[in-house]
């Protein structure tokens, strides 16, 4: 049987298992077995508009899958159709707030959005964080995501300050273990709302690696129980945070394991196909389930899949997590600068590289560099046109969604 093959019946079996864990379903229930379509609701190309339904002058057809940023692919589309190249450049880009004009910088590159760190709220009161940004979003052509790792616990960007929140928020394992996946989705809610109040939209969590061993480089961000209650709990967060109103990003696909720290060197994961699809995406899926608007794809080398390329960078990766899992929305790429990714680069942020593979999204440090890659790809030819477009599409449709536009 080929690779392919197997991977289809290991899923197959694999999301069977995980809607009899309980994770919520509002399908309709059928006395046959499901297909992959009604397993994932919502979030199949069974969703898309019929092709007689289709504008002939609107996005090609496979940009449509009917997923969870359907609601914006019209204004997405109109936009899309007014934006110079410079724009499209920098539209994929989520970049780390530069510490000196920030604002300069997002006029002069036009990026899609900001990631947030500690340095961008430490000593800061609420007010001083809200001014900041609203410069920055002033000083945007579109509006901007605003994102940052409010996970709870171990990384916690914004809480960690007392001036913005009269505590730090506390890890999903402690939430599960003081009052379920009920507790961790009124915690989500309640960090949304403190996002929110500052201007910040897009949240990188919740973590939805499995982890049960305390002796895991991931396991102190994690639940630190089984796929099926990470995935209960997984899914709660989502709720929480979406309904409240900010962005969720998924993350670490295909699953972090065992690996070490990719911050600082690479990790190659050889663990079998089978063990990812009983196990490590089981909380991806159920993340999906209730209605995350994306993913975040980690730089391990996951050896089942593609033994050559960090998970970031991986076509095969990426053709896993969007054609066999059926997930749709935007795909996000860890830190380009982290050790892992910068190595498989030799030594240079992917930009070009991440697009090529499937992402929509890419988070980077050096935001002039990154946004002169992909101009330069894309004037020579290197990035084809079609593939920038994609993703800019996808981008203004999660805006959309997330009602910024």
């Amino acid at each position: 049987m080929s690779r392919r093959g197997l991977r289809g019946l290991c899923l197959a079996g694999a999301l069977l298992a995980l809607a009899a864990c309980g994770v919520r379903d509002n399908s309709s229930s059928s006395s046959s077995v499901p297909e992959q379509d009604a397993i994932l609701p919502g979030f199949s190309s069974s969703q898309a508009p019929a092709p007689s339904e289709r504008d002939p002058d609107g996005p090609p057809d496979e940009w449509l899958d009917g997923g969870v940023l359907s609601a914006g692919y019209g204004r997405a589309w109109e936009l899309l159709q007014t934006m110079t190249d410079e724009e499209k450049a920098g539209q994929v880009l989520l970049a780390r707030c530069p510490d000196l004009d920030a604002a300069g910088a997002v006029a002069a590159y036009h990026p899609g959005g900001l990631v947030l760190f500690g340095r961008d709220f430490s000593g800061l009161t609420a007010e001083e964080v809200k001014a900041n940004l609203a410069s920055y979003q002033a000083a945007s052509s579109l509006p901007l995501l605003l994102a940052t790792d409010e996970e709870g616990g171990e990384v916690v960007r914004v809480s960690s300050n007392p001036a913005l929140a009269s505590e730090r928020f506390r890890s999903m394992r402690a939430l599960y273990r003081a009052g379920g996946a009920d507790l961790i989705e009124q915690d989500a809610r309640a960090k949304a709302g403190l996002l929110l109040s500052l201007g910040v939209n897009l949240d990188l969590a919740p973590v939805a690696d499995v982890s049960t061993d305390p002796n895991d480089y991931i396991y102190g961000r994690t639940v630190g129980e089984d796929a099926a209650t990470t995935a209960d709990c997984v899914a709660a967060a989502v709720r929480g945070l979406q309904g409240a109103g900010v962005s969720s990003a998924l993350k670490h696909f295909p699953g972090y394991g065992d690996n070490p720290d990719t911050h600082t060197g690479s990790a190659l994961d050889e663990r079998p196909y089978e063990q990812f699809t009983s196990s490590d995406f089981l909380p991806f899926a159920a993340g999906i389930r209730a209605g995350a608007r994306c993913v975040l794809v980690s730089h391990n080398v996951v050896a089942c899949i593609d033994p050559d390329s960090p998970a970031s960078l991986s076509p095969a990766v990426h053709e896993v997590l969007r054609g066999e899992l059926g997930i749709t929305g935007a795909v996000l790429t860890d830190d380009l600068t982290m050790e892992a990714a910068r190595a498989a680069a030799g030594g240079e942020e992917a930009a070009v590289r991440a697009l090529q593979a499937g992402n929509d999204l890419l988070i980077v440090s050096d935001l002039p560099a990154s946004y002169e890659q992909i101009a330069d790809a894309l004037a020579s030819g290197e990035l084809d046109e079609a593939v920038l477009d994609r993703a800019v599409f996808r981008v203004l449709a999660l805006k959309c969604c997330q009602g910024l536009l």
